[in-house]
């Protein structure tokens, strides 16, 4: 029998405390799959404004925790609370973390710093030793750089692996020089960076030499670093997604590994889901005409979802969903001249998210000149996001990059088939449905255009006229297995290589 794993993850945030994109997800979720496979995993966040204390249950285990920040020592709370039979340290200071938001301060640098150290710190404080320390995003690439470093002889630590994990490379935590000497890492200066490509479209050419980059401390100093899907790994080796740090990924690419995220199965379930109008599950959907498909199990959250967009209600029109960020990298700038060839489709389109503000202006055009046609809700609104998964036919993300994705997951979980541009997680989760073969469960296209994107729905089109075809799409999407428990079997494996490397193996 395998040995039973001590594992900390270390995280800017995680749910149910706090959430501002998917890495809230992976850092909630994932420490729960990995206790039900037996081993002892634990979170640790900051604690923020927001956290209310009594909600979460909240109680101080440590207090006035001495932590050094720069040539001082400033004191931070250590505060515990169980989730569904996990623990999670949440770290208090009124200076760093007592604040609204999570992310967009000028201190940035400063505050996620003193986060990681304090954890480090605390785990001493608590007699706590894990086997792995879990590293996500830049916020917590300092921790492998330290261990390396700062607590190279401490024994508290000696036989401690880091795992790196790179959910989205564009955010790299970038910061002047003088972050070195609170983060106590003055004396050992800058590291050396590789010369900035030149500047590719969509991507920046800064010249990184003599910052601080948070994400490639992680990457350099880690004893594994993965990605959140295997396509992504590879693609982030290349100066297209690489961006300006694929030479040192290339460097380490021997501990470089892409596991793809996970989805919460019971979290994201029709049958049980109290935000749609009508719950069903994959059986009855796919029974017999008169309760699958078009007819039955989805019916009633498609009509619902035209109701509340205000369009016509029509159970055999193509009725496209699409929920995202507004922004280039995720597809905007194609559909935007794509747009009007779409609307000229038989088909529905509702559109939900927010994002730039170009992109707020152009869509809110489009909901005025195609009224009846497509609806656009420019908000946050996960009850209605829910609507949009069960009551769309088919789920749209054109992505110029995308790391792994949920969206695509989740789409399939509630029977809408996505159509989708083949890069990162969404490569290695939908595959383009082929006629002569009959395999596949989506509509995938290659070519970053909106000649390539108007094609894959006309194709999804075409192929949603033959009913019994399309339900056995949404059949696929439905069984498929994206659970957490089938990626936490991977980031096992994945610790155990991480403590090979650590202990000097292949």
């Amino acid at each position: 029998m395998d040995e039973t794993l001590k594992i900390l993850l270390v995280a800017s945030e995680a749910v149910p405390f706090a959430k501002v994109g998917g890495l809230a997800d992976v850092a909630g979720s994932l420490p729960k799959a990995l206790r039900r496979l037996g081993h002892d995993a634990r979170l640790a966040l900051p604690k923020y404004g927001r956290i209310n204390e009594a909600e979460f249950g909240l109680r101080k285990v440590l207090d006035s925790l001495p932590v050094p920040a720069g040539s001082d020592q400033e004191l931070a709370s250590i505060f515990e609370s169980v989730v569904e039979g996990m623990p999670a340290y949440l770290v208090g200071s009124d200076k760093y973390f007592d604040r609204e938001e999570v992310y967009g301060y000028d201190d940035d640098g400063e505050r996620f710093v003193f986060f990681c150290r304090a954890a480090l710190e605390m785990l001493k404080k608590l007699d706590w030793r894990p086997d792995v320390i879990h590293c996500n995003d830049w916020h917590t690439g300092i921790i492998p750089n330290w261990l390396k470093i700062i607590y190279k002889d401490d024994p508290f630590f000696a036989d401690a692996a880091t795992v790196f994990t790179i959910h989205n490379l564009a955010y790299q935590g970038i910061f002047g020089p003088e972050l070195l000497e609170f983060a106590d890492l003055a004396d050992y200066g800058l590291i050396p960076l590789p010369p900035s490509p030149p500047k590719l479209e969509g991507r920046g050419g800064d010249d990184l030499s003599g910052l601080v980059v948070l994400m490639a401390r992680g990457i350099l100093f880690a004893d594994v670093i993965n990605t959140v899907s295997e396509k992504y790994a590879q693609e982030i080796l290349t100066p297209e997604y690489g961006e300006r740090l694929d030479p040192i990924l290339v460097q380490r690419q021997d501990r470089l590994f892409g596991i793809l995220n996970g989805l919460d199965y019971e979290v994201w379930n029709p049958a049980t889901d109290p935000h749609i109008a009508v719950n069903y599950d994959v059986a009855p959907l796919l029974s017999p005409p008169t309760l699958g498909g078009r007819k039955g199990g989805r019916v009633g959250n498609k009509l619902a979802l035209q109701r509340k967009a205000e369009l016509p209600l029509d159970a055999d029109l193509l009725l496209i969903g699409m929920i995202s960020r507004l922004a280039d990298q995720k597809g905007f700038d194609i559909l935007v001249e794509a747009i009007d060839e779409l609307m000229e489709l038989d088909l529905q389109f509702v559109l939900l998210g927010t994002g730039e503000e170009r992109y707020h202006r152009i869509f809110a055009n489009v909901a005025g000149k195609y009224q009846g046609q497509a609806a656009i809700f420019l908000k946050f609104d996960p009850a209605l996001a829910r609507r949009i998964y069960a009551g769309s036919d088919a789920f749209l993300m054109p992505s110029r990059y995308e790391p792994c994705g949920l969206g695509q997951m989740i789409a399939m979980r509630y029977g809408s088939v996505p159509i989708v541009r083949s890069t990162g997680g969404l490569a290695d989760t939908v595959k383009d449905y082929d006629p002569a073969t009959g395999q596949g469960n989506g509509f995938a296209f290659s070519d970053y255009s909106e000649e390539a994107l108007l094609a894959a729905v006309e194709r999804a089109l075409k192929v949603y006229r033959r009913q019994d075809t399309w339900r056995t799409l949404m059949e696929r999407g439905m069984r498929a297995d994206f659970s957490w428990q089938a990626s936490a079997r991977k980031y096992v494996e994945l610790y155990r290589q991480a403590l090979k490397f650590r202990q000097g193996g292949p």
